[in-house]
């Protein structure tokens, strides 16, 4: 039987067609698991477009190991690539730019940002009421709603998510409808440290995972990253370089599944007993 391997993230809450139940989420949290394609089950040949729901796989090309099989085309999908950090030479930004390539390489579509198109005043609900939003938040806001997928590399600043970046996800969380919702997310992180940053990754989920992001259960981080780059703005040590690929690959298969295979329908729900009240529903 054909599949298509789905994330545990992307699982909770996917509804068969035609059916009441819910599918089993998958036991082990970051690890990919195969799973019978749904087109295939229930008679939707749409959902086999995809080369991994066909059985192909993905060989490995020369520079990536993204290349569709046989020059087979992705569905059109579009991603925002950038990275969190300010500083000129940023290694975020070297491991921003080299996501960037991989997604070209694998058949993407990509928008390449710089944090500093989207740097904004400390939010205020104030400024907001009188002023509206600042250019730096309708930048971002702009550019979310024109991808399927984002992917931003976000250095660790005392063990957290930068506060610049931060700052602009409080400024777009403002919008209706909110441009972050089931949208879905990339997190990776390049640090000198033996850690690779991946503690402000876990604090970078919170406000996303919040917001209805659906953020791919696999993150990557490089450690000692300022020794961990080829003169050519490849990860030195293959192996390593091996796993981004198919970091990258794995997350473009799933971001494609979500866009462009209408048989796998989702209901993300959260519920914690509260009665309905406007003015504290952020998720339409």
């Amino acid at each position: 039987m054909n599949a298509l391997p789905v994330g545990r993230a992307f699982l909770r809450g996917v509804r068969r067609p035609g059916s009441d139940s819910l599918m089993s989420s998958v036991q082990n949290v970051g690890k990919l698991r195969t799973y019978p394609s749904l087109g295939e089950a229930h008679g939707h040949p749409e959902c086999l477009s995809s080369p991994r729901a066909r059985g192909g796989g993905l060989p490995p090309s020369p520079r990536f190991g993204l290349l569709m099989p046989g020059n087979r085309r992705r569905q059109p999908v579009r991603f925002l690539v950038f990275s969190a950090s300010l500083r000129r030479d940023s290694l975020n930004t070297r491991l921003a730019e080299l996501a960037a390539e991989a997604i070209e390489a694998g058949g993407g579509d990509v928008d390449v940002a710089a944090m500093r198109d989207f740097d904004a005043p400390s939010y205020d609900q104030d400024v907001q009421r009188e002023e509206g939003f600042p250019p730096g938040a309708e930048e971002f806001r702009r550019r979310l709603e024109a991808c399927q997928g984002f992917v931003v590399a976000a250095p660790e600043y005392n063990a957290s998510m930068p506060g610049v970046l931060k700052n602009a996800i409080d400024w777009v969380s403002r919008y209706e409808p909110q441009p972050f919702n089931e949208r879905h997310g990339l997190l990776m992180s390049a640090s000198p440290s033996m850690a690779g940053g991946n503690r402000g990754l876990w604090a970078l989920r919170v406000p996303l995972e919040h917001l209805g992001s659906r953020v791919y259960p696999d993150m990557f981080s490089l450690a000692r990253a300022h020794q961990a780059f080829t003169a050519e703005g490849r990860i030195t040590d293959e192996q390593l370089q091996q796993r981004f690929d198919a970091n990258i690959s794995n997350f473009m298969d799933l971001v494609e599944a979500s866009t462009h295979y209408p048989c796998v329908k989702r209901a993300w729900v959260e519920y914690l007993g509260e009665h309905p009240d406007p003015s504290l529903d952020r998720v339409e």
